[in-house]
């Protein structure tokens, strides 16, 4: 573990499975020992919305809140997203982010625009940067909706629990018929890590 408390920051937009993947990794903490702490904010959930969790975990915890500037992992799944909440990362913390792009409702109905130069922004604002195209990776799956879990698997070999562990908590979380994409979402997303 980096430190005795370990910070990961989730961010994405409604309809992409933050609050799931929360749910995976927070378990997986639990179930490996350690104390875990949670906030979400998704009052905005509503597909297009913004979506953050935090996830805290260690020997002890007392608070969900990450400050600014102390998040070991940011794990985006899209990518505007990923440099609204590049501001929470340590200055050596890996941020892994999907490299798909939503069109949010402000920038449909013109009252904003999407950066057109995002690559070199998440380049310039996340030193440690690892991009995965997780849509394209679910859909060779052959289930779009697992790209949240090819996400999970990329963090995974950061983190201090084991294999065995991660696919207990999957399995404990997702849908029965559902299991097989998700389990080779995770393994998928650890091998391209």
């Amino acid at each position: 573990m980096l430190s005795p408390t370990t910070n990961i920051i989730l961010s994405g937009v409604g309809g992409q499975g933050i609050l799931l993947a929360s749910a995976v990794i927070s378990h997986a903490a639990m179930m490996s020992g350690y104390d875990v702490k949670t906030n979400e904010v998704h009052g905005m959930a509503q597909r297009g919305g913004s979506v953050i969790a935090q996830i805290r975990f260690g020997e002890k915890v007392l608070s969900p809140l990450i400050k600014e500037g102390d998040a070991d992992f940011l794990l985006a799944l899209e990518k505007v997203e990923a440099v609204r909440y590049a501001n929470y990362l340590k200055n050596d913390g890996v941020a892994i982010v999907n490299m798909q792009k939503i069109i949010p409702v402000t920038v449909a109905s013109g009252s904003a625009t999407y950066p057109g130069n995002i690559d070199d922004i998440l380049k310039e604002r996340l030193p440690n940067l690892k991009t995965l195209d997780c849509i394209s990776i679910a859909e060779e799956i052959g289930n779009v909706r697992v790209a949240n879990v090819v996400l999970i698997g990329a963090l995974s070999k950061h983190l201090p629990f084991s294999v065995e562990t991660w696919k207990n908590v999957i399995s404990d979380n997702v849908p029965q018929k559902a299991l097989e994409a998700n389990i080779k979402a995770f393994n998928t997303g650890r091998k391209a890590s």
